[in-house]
């Protein structure tokens, strides 16, 4: 019988412990449930951390480097 991996340590293949289920959020750093029945914002805690990161990476303040020149598509 397989294990569900959803609460398991995959290093160790231990059960992990309810403090491990949790994980810090990205945005207020409170903690976030990993489960994304319980969660739907995983990784973030709520609604509204997910729109302020979203709204960071529209405004510019996150980049993904590239050695690729960007190409605009739409010229």
């Amino acid at each position: 019988m397989l294990k569900s991996r959803k609460f398991y340590d995959q290093k160790t293949d231990q059960k992990m412990t309810e403090e491990e289920k949790k994980l810090k959020c990205p945005i207020c750093k409170n903690p976030s449930e990993m489960d994304k029945e319980q969660n739907p914002y995983l990784p973030f805690c709520s609604e509204r951390c997910r729109t302020i990161d979203l709204g960071a990476w529209l405004d510019g303040k996150y980049v993904i480097e590239s050695d690729e020149p960007f190409i605009d598509s739409e010229i």
